[in-house]
């Protein structure tokens, strides 16, 4: 029970980090959601076989972590929750492809491995830059942006709806947990016997509250339009952001930095 109590306000401080003020957060959302959109399209364009120039990309989310006062050992670990479930994903690369693309020593290093790299290094950027665009806007004003710039007010309205029925999910978790021990009296219950009966049960309350709360919410007059608190506009310092990051973005993926950099340091050795 405690360990359900922590995940729900661990995940609750997400948004909690988006009330701070910085230089970040006071930006209108729209410029942090097309910043972030660009981000991620230049990440995940790059070659399976690409990880060096992968790395410098990392100045984004550095950059952002430290503009916005963003405490960096918290994303670290939301990241690293996530780095097993990704490793999954390209778990039998190295099966498949198993020609040699590089050498270090007498060891040769198949292209699998290096895809396996690759897909973690990419997967690690756009994960942590989605973060941390929720830490600097909210989940909220993330939804209502991303219905201002396009997308369907269904698709906005569901992804929110979701993100708040884990709120739910996690609170009635707890209150049945918490159910389940005191009856229990400290034992383990009925084992996992009862399993199957808990989570049925679960799913039908959270369902059924979910249902009140829906029910509430159109008896106060909701018709599928999102509200945020902090309203902004998109000004001069908006286009610069923007337009800034795109010209970094675009630069670091036409042009081979480590590559560049490794020539540099060869000339300066000599």
């Amino acid at each position: 029970m405690i360990s359900i109590n922590a995940a729900v306000i661990d995940l609750k401080r997400l948004d909690l980090l988006a009330n701070s003020n910085s230089l970040i957060h006071s930006l209108d959302a729209r410029a942090k959601v097309i910043v972030t959109f660009i981000f991620i399209v230049s990440v995940v364009s790059f070659g399976k076989y690409e990880c060096a120039r992968l790395l410098p990309f990392l100045i984004f989310p550095v950059v952002t972590i430290l503009l916005a006062n963003l405490p960096p050992l918290y994303f670290v670990r939301k990241i690293v929750l996530l780095c097993p479930f990704i490793l999954m994903v390209g778990l039998f690369n190295p099966v498949f492809d198993r020609t040699v693309l590089y050498h270090i020593g007498q060891i040769g290093i198949s292209g699998g491995w290096v895809s396996l790299a690759s897909l973690l290094i990419r997967s690690i950027l756009t994960i942590g830059a989605a973060f941390l665009l929720v830490g600097t806007t909210g989940f909220t004003a993330t939804c209502q942006t991303l219905e201002r710039v396009g997308i369907p007010q269904f698709f906005v309205v569901q992804l929110l709806f979701l993100h708040r029925y884990l709120f739910v999910l996690a609170d009635e978790t707890s209150r049945t947990s918490r159910a389940r021990e005191l009856r229990s009296c400290g034992k383990k219950g009925l084992g996992i016997s009862s399993f199957g009966s808990l989570v049925g049960h679960l799913l039908l309350r959270t369902w059924l509250r979910a249902e009140r709360i829906h029910t509430a919410m159109l008896a106060r007059g909701f018709t599928g339009q999102i509200h945020a608190l902090r309203q902004s506009h998109f000004g001069m310092y908006e286009l610069c952001f923007v337009l800034g990051w795109s010209l970094i973005f675009i630069s670091l993926r036409m042009l081979d930095i480590p590559d560049a950099l490794r020539t540099l340091a060869a000339g300066f050795a000599q």
